[in-house]
This record gives structure tokens, C-alpha cells and sequence, in this order.
């Protein structure tokens, strides 16, 4: 499935799911709406003409039932996946429509799932709906366009505000501001420069080996966030753990690994790792990660097993651990692959 000069006469499919870019106001508010390809049609035909003339061909697929991005799971992620990957030798590039408020966690599910890529899987959304005045949708569906016709991306991305970000390192950081993602561990990947797709290329992945296309069949392993918060106690983590469906959980520390030095916590935490539930650190700081050698608390976090997620955001750890749970892997590869970076999820970024 490697790129090939056939991928060059081909055109990019957009995948509308639903989000903010879609939706029409009624009398509760906004809410998601369909026939979306046309609206796409007549707001690019407002463009400058030789802007016009620098898209590329592309054919829309709309969800039957459009969704707000709050009610998305793993399983909308899962079929997203199976689209791509039963379609991936008819089009040059993807180009998936979103909503905002989940879509960082979709595009870190989405590289996971869709490993070894050969052509750009770009996601965007909008702050504002498509048909709206001042909206930022009719940029954000521009870039990405153009940003799906660029070979030498081979990873799935995020295109917003006119820049390009890993889709494992992008979160959402605004509410309303048009630029409204970042990437905290890893430089942009690219930027849009008078309307022009222009592409760093040193910071962009590749192709590594055969495509590894690795969907999440139903139903998804469960893994939950566990938030430190001054106060916390080890009965109520407890109860919450012991739920039998509960497989993994990404426990979010203070700075670079710390967690308070409670006993009766930490013993909750190792019977939970004994009886076999796979537990990641990350930190609740979005800058940096968690370095469990540096403090005596969170050496105490290693010696019961639980493993260092790095750099990677809340999204990223929380996907791969679920998209390991779902592989049926043997506890030593799972925790093996978890440390090892699959598609860029973590790792610091080396000129």
C-alpha cells in the first residue's frame, strides 16, 4: 500500500462525521446537520479564483447521522478507521471533519490505528459553523485540502488555524479562539504561508515498514483518567478501581511524576497493578513529562509497575492504552510497546 504515481490522479475524500463546521441553528441552539457537501461546494466557490484553482479533486462522504463530537467514542473512532482502510487504494489523501471538542482524541486514536500510513489522514473542524459570518471553517477546509495533497505527509495530522500539528500531539487549548489547538511536546509540522501549504519536513513522520492498519473491535477495552487533586483518598480511587471491566487507567500526576505520600493509596494502586490492570503515569502539567527516578514518590510508582507515559498528552496515552488493551497482547509486549513510540506519540523533538 505504499504511495505510488497512481495516488497522484486521485482525488481526496472528505469524511463529514458531524462537529461545529456542520451545524444550523435552531431553537435549542446549535445542533449537527447533514448535506454538507453542497454547503462545502458554495463556500469554496467564494474563493479567489486562483485559489480555486490550487484545490484538489474531492469527493465527500457524509455520515447518515451527524453527531456533536461530545457524544463521540471509541467506536465512531474505530468505524472512522475501517472507512480509511477499505478505501485507501481509491484516494490520494483523507481529509475528516470533526467536531473540536473531541477531536484531538480522535486523531490520536486514528494514528494508532492506522500505523505505517502511506498518504495524509488530515482532521480539522471549525470554531464557528461553515454558514456562518466570520467563520473560520471556510480556512480551515482550504488548509486542509491542501495540506491532504502533500506526499510527503505520511501520518494522520491536525490542520487548524492554519497550521499543521501531530495528531497524537495536538490538543484542544481554546474555546473560541480561531486557532484553537496546540501541540505542547512537538514543533509545528506546517503552516499555511499565502495560502500555500508550506511543510517542515524534519519534523514530519514517515512510513516505517509495511502499513500496520490495527482497527478496535467493539467493545472497546475500558481504561479511565484518574486526576490527582490535594485530598484525594484511597477509598474512593479503590472503589473505583475495583470494578471488575476496569483494564487499564492513566493516572495523572503532579509535575514530573509526584503523587502524595499516602500509604493506603498506594497500596490501592499496587493491588490493582498485582491483579493485572495496566496503570500509565502522565503529568497534569501540558508542558514536559513525567520522569518517575525523580522524586521518592514516583520511584514508589515504578517499583509497583506502573509505567512513564512521557511527554504524551492525556489523549495520546489514554487512545494507545486502549488500543493496546484491545490487541490481546501479552502483558510484556503491551507494556513493551506502551514505552516503545509507535507513530511520534512521545519522545522529545530533536532537530
Amino acid at each position: 500500500m505504499n504511495a505510488t504515481d497512481h495516488d497522484q490522479g486521485l482525488p481526496i475524500l472528505v469524511i463529514y462525521t458531524g462537529g461545529t463546521i456542520g451545524m444550523r441553528d435552531s431553537d435549542r441552539g446549535l445542533i449537527p446537520a447533514g448535506d454538507f457537501g453542497p454547503r462545502m461546494t458554495t463556500a469554496l466557490a467564494t474563493l479567489a479564483p486562483d485559489r480555486q484553482g490550487n484545490l484538489p479533486e474531492y469527493v465527500v462522504w457524509e455520515s447518515p447521522d451527524p453527531i456533536d463530537s461530545s457524544s463521540a467514542t471509541p467506536a465512531d473512532w474505530a468505524a472512522l478507521a475501517e472507512l480509511i482502510t477499505e478505501r485507501y487504494q481509491d484516494y490520494a489523501g483523507f481529509l475528516v471533519l470533526h467536531g473540536t471538542d473531541t477531536l484531538a482524541w480522535c486523531a490520536s486514536s486514528l494514528a494508532f490505528q492506522l500505523q505505517g500510513l502511506s498518504k495524509p489522514v488530515i482532521i480539522t473542524g471549525s470554531q464557528k459553523p461553515l454558514d456562518v459570518e466570520d467563520s473560520d471553517a471556510l480556512d480551515n477546509l482550504e488548509a486542509s485540502l491542501m495540506f491532504a495533497t502533500q506526499t510527503e505527509l505520511r501520518e494522520v495530522c491536525v490542520s487548524f488555524g492554519g497550521r499543521l500539528m501531530r495528531g497524537c500531539r495536538t490538543r484542544k487549548w481554546y474555546t473560541q479562539n480561531a486557532v484553537g489547538f496546540e501541540s505542547p511536546n512537538w514543533p509545528l509540522l506546517g503552516e499555511m504561508v499565502d495560502h500555500s501549504p508550506v511543510l517542515y519536513a524534519a519534523r514530519c513522520g514517515g512510513t516505517q515498514g509495511a502499513p500496520r492498519f490495527e482497527r478496535i473491535v467493539e467493545p472497546a477495552p475500558v481504561v479511565v483518567r484518574l486526576t490527582l487533586w490535594p485530598g484525594i483518598r484511597a477509598q474512593d480511587v479503590e472503589r473505583w478501581l475495583d470494578d471488575g471491566r476496569v483494564q487499564g487507567i492513566v493516572i495523572e500526576c503532579w509535575g514530573s511524576g509526584n503523587l502524595p505520600e499516602d500509604k493506603a493509596l498506594l497500596g490501592v494502586l499496587a493491588r490493582a497493578s498485582a491483579e493485572g490492570k495496566v496503570m500509565v503515569a502522565i503529568s497534569q502539567c501540558p508542558f514536559g513529562g513525567v520522569h518517575l527516578g525523580t522524586y521518592a514518590s514516583g520511584r514508589i510508582l515504578e517499583e509497583i509497575g506502573i509505567l512513564s507515559a512521557d511527554d504524551m498528552t492525556p489523549e495520546a496515552a489514554h487512545s494507545k492504552l486502549t488500543h493496546l488493551l484491545a490487541q490481546n497482547l501479552s502483558q510484556d509486549v503491551l507494556r513493551q510497546r506502551f514505552l516503545t513510540p509507535l507513530v511520534g506519540e512521545r519522545g522529545a523533538f530533536t532537530a
